[in-house]
């Protein structure tokens, strides 16, 4: 006779979690998510790969939604048109970027392009609304991490916006 406690108690035991659940458990938009809602939230995530120079967005186009760096590397850009071009950020493996166009479908204020190969998730709004209705507790979860995160950004610009001005 089979003991059907057995099979359950040691259910998951070797589980690996997937690349991507590593990776957003690193983003603070996704901070205290259960393993449920990790694999809930992995259903909505879009895998895209770049090759060096490309565009991952340009500046003005219309945002559609962050991006979370799997492998490589990431520059934001500002007037690369112009040949007066400026690096605002260089971002590598866990760092992410455009959250801003989660909530609004401005248009982008610069550029990402692709350093080297690499690997992308991104998280679209259309993704997220779907969410806030299919599971409004968890999309309003990230909404609140989200205004979070750009709270946090904003106050570290003011800082240095003030401090370049008391150096003039």
């Amino acid at each position: 006779m089979k003991n059907a406690l057995w099979p359950n108690l040691f259910k998951g035991w070797n589980r690996v979690e997937s690349k991507t659940v590593l990776t957003l458990k690193q983003v603070p938009i996704f901070k205290d998510f259960s393993n449920r809602e990790f694999k809930a939230l992995e259903q909505l995530i879009h895998l895209r790969s770049y090759k060096p120079g490309e565009y991952i967005f340009k500046n003005n186009a219309p945002g559609e939604g962050m991006y979370i760096i799997l492998s490589g590397q990431i520059e934001i850009v500002i007037g690369e048109k112009t040949k007066d071009k400026k690096v605002l950020a260089k971002l590598k493996k866990g760092d992410f970027f455009g959250e801003l166009a989660l909530l609004d479908a401005e248009p982008r204020s610069a550029s990402g392009i692709a350093l080297k190969h690499s690997e992308l998730l991104g998280f679209f709004r259309p993704d997220l609304f779907s969410l806030l209705e299919r599971n409004p507790t968890l999309g309003n979860r990230i909404l609140l991490n989200l205004a979070s995160v750009i709270g946090e950004r904003l106050r570290t610009t003011n800082k240095l916006l003030i401090q370049s001005q008391t150096k003039k």
